[in-house]
């Protein structure tokens, strides 16, 4: 009997989906969807109501141009309405790069695009396209696909490498709702580093800078999970290798995430030793005025920790070594393999505090109650029991009804996000971690 994936309340969109939010982060990128009508009405509304407030870029949202194919098309073909599509784009909109994101029913009628893209690069269009039907998986292979498709048809092949120069990614946008403010600042620590980054959806970047990409020394993925496909296609095309490392958040992550570039790229270890040092003195001496509180208030807290295989692992650790929370429990929400998930369990259960929090890959979010209670079995007779509380629980919005039923407190970090307005915020690095420390309290403390 085949396995079954149930999912409530889905935390991401498909791979068209993911896809279309791409090519919407990339500077100038805009997205032709060749698909039925609706899909792209679909993602933007899915966007405007899960990431944050942040509907589209530069042409996102309710601009992105579709073919909206028909009964028509589903029966000859739309292909010839693919090409009517590309040609009005190209007079109307202002792009510097168009990406051709095909769906599941142009894909299943078996529209063949490659030949359509190759007459207008023919003319000197920057246009490629990607195979994104939604059918082939969630908005993470979406993401994958789309860099895959940069890499193979965009990056200029065959130019040298520059020292020190490095690409940055492994961060979905809008995905991950904090994209931006996660990117900017692990980009900044490794230009702290002496290296020229090219993060490819930062306002720093530039189409012109990712053509230039293959002459990396080292790509940095910052995912163990998600962009790893496309990391291996760049290496084999372009011959650059690549590391992938978790998502770091606060100086625990942060610190050894810094040493492992430095060794990748064999920096001089006093170089790497003096950035840390300055990004830890800064960190605790940010900190340091709120410790008195912290004390005094019993600002300590169970947790329990819901979001994708970036941020789950990502937001355990940090807890419980940078805050000093309790993680009991820790729920995966997306689908992954089973080498993936055995990784993704040593991620979670290798926190120097000795913390053992179960972890849990459930997709079907009216589960994650039942997780708990077999985690933290309550006995209405017992007299004197040990109450999960005082709690917290770190997930996406859709966590608010669990967190009233504990009694406990509740921040959206994983998508979706729907009760928070999130511009350039970010979790990642030394910065990100006190952001971070900043919003979990400031939640805790909002009634008082």
């Amino acid at each position: 009997m085949a396995n079954h994936v149930f999912v409530e309340r889905p935390r991401y969109t498909c791979a068209s989906g993911g896809a279309v939010a791409t090519v919407t982060a990339l500077p100038g990128g805009i997205p032709i969807l060749h698909a039925a009508q609706g899909c792209a009405g679909n993602f933007a509304w899915t966007q405007n109501g899960a990431a944050g407030l942040q509907v589209g870029g530069y042409c996102g949202s309710l601009t992105v141009p579709s073919s909206n194919i028909q009964e028509r098309e589903v029966v000859f073909g739309g292909v010839e309405r693919l090409h009517e599509q590309i040609g009005h784009t190209l007079k109307i909109m202002d792009g510097e790069l168009f990406v051709v994101l095909t769906s599941c029913v142009t894909e299943v009628i078996g529209d063949d695009v490659a030949p359509v893209i190759a007459e207008y690069r023919e003319q000197g269009i920057p246009i490629t396209f990607a195979e994104t039907a939604g059918f082939k998986g969630n908005a993470y292979v979406g993401y994958d696909l789309v860099l895959q498709s940069l890499f193979r048809d965009v990056l200029q092949r065959g130019i040298p490498t520059v020292k020190r120069n490095v690409n940055l990614w492994g961060i979905p946008p809008y995905q991950d709702v904090f994209w931006r403010g996660n990117l900017s600042e692990l980009r900044r620590l490794l230009e702290k580093l002496g290296l020229t980054v090219n993060s490819f959806f930062t306002a720093e970047d530039t189409v012109e800078s990712i053509r230039h990409a293959a002459s990396a020394e080292l790509n940095i993925v910052v995912s163990e999970t998600y962009g790893l496909e496309a990391a291996k296609a760049f290496q084999e095309i372009h011959g650059v290798p690549f590391l992938s490392l978790p998502l770091p958040i606060g100086p625990s992550a942060t610190e050894p995430f810094l040493t492992k570039v430095g060794e990748a790229l064999a920096l001089e270890s006093a170089v790497v030793e003096s950035v840390i040092a300055s990004e830890r003195r800064s960190f605790y001496h940010t900190l340091g005025p709120l410790t008195d509180c912290y004390n005094d208030f019993d600002l300590q807290r169970y947790a329990i920790v819901v979001g994708d295989g970036n941020y789950a692992p990502a937001l355990t650790r940090f807890l419980a070594d940078d805050l000093g929370w309790l993680p009991e429990l820790v729920v995966i929400t997306d689908p992954h393999d089973d080498d993936k998930q055995t990784l993704l369990q040593a991620r979670v259960a290798a926190s120097p505090t000795g913390l053992t929090p179960q972890l849990v890959f459930e997709s079907d979010g009216s589960q994650i109650i039942e997780h708990f209670r077999r985690r933290w079995p309550s006995d209405p007779q017992q007299k004197y029991k040990n109450a999960f509380n005082p709690a917290f629980v770190v997930g996406s919005s859709l966590e608010r009804e669990l967190a009233a039923t504990l009694g406990a407190g509740h921040l959206s970090v994983s998508y979706p996000v729907a009760n928070r307005a999130i511009l350039d915020r970010g979790y990642t690095g030394y910065r990100g971690g006190l952001r971070l420390i900043e919003d979990l309290i400031g939640q805790i403390i909002a009634g008082r």
